[in-house]
């Protein structure tokens, strides 16, 4: 007779896949980031400028880390920061947004490791306010978090936004 192996808690971090990288490894692979490249014809008009600067997940976390308690960002505040670093007229959109994704696992994992110093990844909002659902707990967790520092959440549709969150947005100080 086979016995069954005990239940996994919900808490507990899962060891990666031989070959699989933790968020914090992900975060840590800069892939010969950042680079600035140029672009051409309808691009241009698309990402809002002739240069576009793709950042290492290191800089999106680094700006992410920047957020006070109470205040908020947003992934194309995010965006203007790498890009006015760079020099670039604008900064890319994917692998922005890619990236706080990444910091945010990276984030909860350590987290769940027992760090308390950790980016505070609830504090980057999408584009017009909105939650990002894809954050580690979902919208209930990252609810929690920002009504705990004060945020008024509410649904529209079947998205979730921060209530005049434009006067929570603070300037990110010049990144080294």
């Amino acid at each position: 007779m086979k016995s069954k192996s005990p239940p996994i808690a919900k808490a507990e971090i899962a060891k990666p896949l031989r070959g699989k990288k933790t968020w914090q490894q992900k975060l840590a692979d800069d892939k010969d980031l950042p680079k600035v490249v140029k672009l051409e014809g309808d691009m241009v008009r698309r990402f809002g400028g002739a240069t576009l600067v793709i950042p290492a997940p290191r800089e999106v976390d680094a700006l992410m880390r920047q957020v006070p308690r109470g205040a908020l960002t947003t992934i194309d505040e995010l965006r203007s920061a790498v890009a006015k670093k760079h020099k670039a007229e604008s900064g890319c959109p994917i692998t922005t947004g890619i990236f706080s994704w990444i910091a945010a696992h990276a984030a909860d994992e350590a987290s769940r490791e027992g760090k308390s110093d950790i980016t505070p990844y609830w504090r980057v909002l999408k584009a017009r306010g909105e939650v990002n659902p894809k954050y580690p707990g979902g919208i209930e967790a990252l609810t929690a978090l920002l009504q705990a520092e004060g945020h008024q959440v509410f649904q529209k549709g079947k998205k979730w936004f921060v209530r005049d969150y434009e006067k929570f947005v603070r300037p990110f100080k010049a990144l080294k």
